[in-house]
């Protein structure tokens, strides 16, 4: 049962291929961020993206800024300092993972990017009604939603969803 999920969500990763690689290249500068097991996730494929797509890339991993951001801000807050700083207005493009879609920090961010007019990469699973997935954002230009309650599963298929586009 979970091979043939996982198996139908990398197929789905497919779907987007070609228009996550042409949104990609519209933009020198992308910030992925996300929590815990997502935050592993944007932190290895910011690495293949400047390596390998020749992008700035960016995420928000870096131990004494997140406690320092977390300490000064909140950690509800934390992410969304980290983006109004690192954030060009003009040439980023930002992908936010959260397994759930429920992740406050997270959450914020998407509100922080529709208010400054930066597209925005939506990665989520769990509940096909959660805030993230659901919430309007004209910004949002591709919202994708892995069908699992199982982290395993929605998180490999981010990382398949990410990397696809690494040749």
């Amino acid at each position: 049962m979970k091979k043939d999920t996982l198996l139908k969500e990398v197929e789905k990763c497919y779907l987007f291929k070609d228009q996550y690689k042409k949104l990609l290249s519209n933009y020198q500068n992308v910030i992925i961020l996300g929590n815990g097991g997502s935050s592993s996730i944007a932190s290895h494929i910011t690495q293949d993206y400047t390596k390998k797509l020749c992008k700035r890339s960016f995420t928000f991993s870096d131990a004494s800024r997140l406690t320092c951001y977390s300490n000064d801000y909140g950690y509800e807050e934390a992410y969304k300092v980290f983006l109004s700083e690192f954030a060009d207005k003009e040439n980023t493009l930002v992908v936010l993972i959260s397994s759930s879609g429920n992740s406050e920090n997270i959450i914020n961010c998407a509100d922080w990017c529709e208010l400054n007019s930066i597209p925005t990469v939506v990665l989520t699973g769990f509940d096909e009604y959660n805030i993230l997935k659901t919430k309007p954002m004209k910004n949002r230009k591709i919202n994708f939603w892995v069908n699992s309650d199982d982290y395993g599963i929605v998180e490999c298929a981010h990382m398949i969803f990410l990397h696809m586009v690494v040749e």
